[in-house]
């Protein structure tokens, strides 16, 4: 697994699949709290996170993006801390998980065992001590949430950014408009370095990119 810091609080764990596609787990090191933007494949994938910051004993809240399989397999290995979700995240996660576990487990990294979010919110979710903010931003998928670092200007926007260079606008399952919408308010929106899912580490100009291609 490729490891890569980014700015001061943000760390990057990037997982090479044989199938050719890319997966990011995005850990931000706050003050008062770590957060853990998705959970990957399983336990296997999730060990070497918990290894990285196996001597700080700050309290970690798991982030869920959207519903997607390989976004929240590890939520189990994080037992006893808060997951948070958009609402209807949690809805679809109980809805699906047996479907995408038997149609994807030839990914499964480990084991997984289905944890919901304790945590849901509708439009938006912040938390102050660390100026981390989290706001609904339907596009891949109609539960999508995005997470912005305002401390670091770094944003995560899961997968509303494409696989990969050539493909940078995603596969929709919200209405265009919805997803026009959501990348207007990424151009509003004071950061400089964009993570996603799959693709590489972006900045900005993406968003108008996107946006030139719809």
């Amino acid at each position: 697994m490729k490891i890569q810091k980014i700015k001061n609080r943000s760390v990057l764990f990037t997982k090479t699949m044989p199938a050719g596609w890319d997966l990011n787990l995005h850990l931000i090191l706050g003050d008062r709290y770590n957060y853990m933007i998705d959970t990957g494949l399983g336990s296997a994938t999730i060990a070497h996170i918990k290894d990285y910051i196996k001597h700080d004993n700050k309290p970690v809240i798991v982030i869920n993006t959207h519903y997607h399989w390989d976004h929240i397999w590890g939520n189990h290995c994080f037992r006893g801390s808060t997951i948070v979700s958009h609402q209807r995240t949690r809805k679809m996660i109980e809805l699906h998980w047996e479907e995408m576990l038997q149609k994807n487990k030839q990914f499964l990294d480990g084991e997984t065992e289905m944890l919901l979010p304790h945590l849901t919110f509708e439009d938006e979710l912040y938390f102050p001590e660390d100026k981390i903010r989290l706001f609904f931003t339907p596009g891949h998928t109609v539960d999508s949430i995005s997470v912005i670092d305002e401390v670091d200007k770094v944003i995560n926007v899961a997968d509303n950014v494409g696989d990969s260079l050539d493909d940078i606008v995603p596969s929709l399952k919200s209405d265009k408009e919805e997803y026009i919408n959501t990348l207007l308010k990424y151009r509003e929106i004071d950061f400089d370095t964009c993570l996603s899912g799959h693709n590489v580490i972006l900045d900005k100009h993406v968003i108008e990119q996107i946006l030139n291609r719809l």
